[in-house]
């Protein structure tokens, strides 16, 4: 089962395989050679990418019949104070991300302070706020080289990058690739 998100399959894998926290309640993977299914911030081993399947829930992978993985109890739902802490945090991000905004910025409208938060933040997601902001900068760019002509220079600040320096290095950090290199690879795939 393919389950409707943003995401399509192979990003779902991608994410699945990097065990990233900031996707965990968006989505489950289920191996179909283990009858077990994981969150996608899982740190089992990565499954092939032909036994995975997808689900929105976990009751929805329980109903395929797959159970839950002991290692990281996709099924289990914890109040977590901090928790809400970062989703509103990632929530602020994903609304704001076109615009220029500090840490204090972002705390202030949070409500904790801008120390507090770059930790807790650090400690939930394995990453910076301003390190999620720039993927999400990125991925935005990776689907408009996808589907627009803008130029990459308008791509750069139609997704919120203040330059085409930190553009370039956080979209080839990200992507492997320059903005002009990924463009010409999606071309040929076409």
């Amino acid at each position: 089962m393919i389950v409707h998100t943003k995401f399509s399959f192979n990003e779902m894998v991608k994410i699945a395989n990097s065990c990233d926290y900031s996707y965990d309640g968006l989505f489950f993977y289920a191996v179909k050679t283990t009858g077990i299914f994981c969150r996608p911030s899982c740190k089992s081993r990565s499954p092939n990418k032909e036994n995975i399947t997808f689900f929105l829930t976990s009751e929805e992978a329980k109903r395929a019949g797959f159970r839950p993985c002991k290692r990281c109890q996709p099924d289990l739902m914890k109040f977590d104070p901090k928790m809400d802490l970062i989703n509103d945090t990632k929530a602020y991000i994903q609304g704001h991300y076109k615009e220029k905004f500090t840490l204090q910025q972002l705390a202030q409208n949070i409500g904790i302070s801008p120390y507090y938060l770059g930790r807790l933040f650090k400690e939930y997601t394995a990453r910076t706020p301003r390190a999620y902001l720039e993927s999400i900068r990125v991925r935005r760019a990776v689907h408009l080289l996808k589907s627009t002509d803008l130029s990459i220079i308008d791509i750069c600040y139609e997704v919120g990058f203040q330059s085409a320096s930190s553009f370039y290095h956080a979209f080839q950090k990200q992507t492997q690739h320059t903005p002009q290199q990924y463009r010409k690879e999606i071309s040929y795939d076409l």
